[in-house]
Parts: structure tokens; sequence; C-alpha cells
């Protein structure tokens, strides 16, 4: 069993899609970022990658790489699995959390926990995904951005 985190983070802005775990939020702001800027996934692909030892996100799709330009998300984390399994892992479960002031997520979550399944080849069952706010404190707090942490538990020998 190997054990990973992951943290990301980035800044709302207008102009952009709101995208987390793959799903398109209606929001008058999205995040910004060299992808999609999607916070949680990213972080869900920071804890995979340093749970297999994979180096992270930033070595493995450089931001000063434009073929990452405006990339969906999901394109890495399919990315991200198939490099676990030429490892031989396999996902026990991911548990994230985002951190925002606004939009309310709640109504979002399961689909979240769809999607992301979906990608990376498991069951919806092994995806906890949570939101909360920052009761207005700190630059998320305030409605600047939006940040994801996750924690994720793999295992060798792929079934």
């Amino acid at each position: 069993m190997r054990i990973g985190t992951g943290y990301d983070v980035h800044k709302l802005a207008p102009g952009r899609k709101l995208i987390l775990g793959g799903v398109e939020i209606p929001y008058h702001l999205g995040l910004l970022g060299h992808s999609d800027a999607d916070v949680l996934t990213h972080a869900i692909i920071d804890a995979l990658l340093g749970a297999a030892k994979l180096g992270d996100i930033g070595r493995n799709f450089p931001d000063d790489n434009d073929s990452y330009r405006d990339i969906d998300s999901s394109i890495l984390l399919r990315e991200t699995m198939q490099m676990l399994r030429a490892k031989g892992y396999k996902i026990v479960n991911i548990d994230a959390t985002v951190v925002a002031q606004r939009p309310k997520l709640a109504p979002h979550i399961t689909e979240m926990e769809e999607v992301l399944a979906k990608h990376l080849e498991i069951d919806p069952s092994c995806i906890n995904i949570k939101a909360t706010t920052e009761e207005s404190l700190g630059f998320t707090g305030a409605g600047m951005g939006m940040s994801a942490h996750a924690v994720c538990l793999i295992k060798e020998g792929i079934q």
C-alpha cells in the first residue's frame, strides 16, 4: 500500500469556464491556468503521482509545454492512470476537498465523483469529494481563488 497527497490552487478570473472534477459548474468566473485549471483534478493527479513515486504534475505535464495549453485535465488524469498501471498499481480510494467560498458545490459532488471514476476506470464508491468554505478568510474566502487537497491510497497488483 502507498499513500499520496496532492494540493493545487488557482485564481478565479472572468472569461473562463469553471471546471471541477471534469464537470463544468455554472458560475460567472472560472479558474485561471495553463490548462483548464481544474484544481480538484490537479490535486488528485498529484496525489496519485506522489503515491507511485512518479514525481508531480509539473514534472509530468509542464506549463511551459504548449501541448498542455488549455488542455482538458481529464486527459492528464487518464495519462496519469496509464502511468500507474504501467508500474502495476491500482487505486484503493481517493478522498479530496475543494476549498471555495462560492459557488455552492454540494449539488455537483456526485457528478464529479462519477466523472472522475469514469476517467480512472474505478467504481465511484472509491472516490469521496467534499467541499468547504473558509468562512470568508484568506484568498479563497475572499472569492479570489479556489484550492483543493487530495489523499489517495494505491496498492500493487492490478486485478
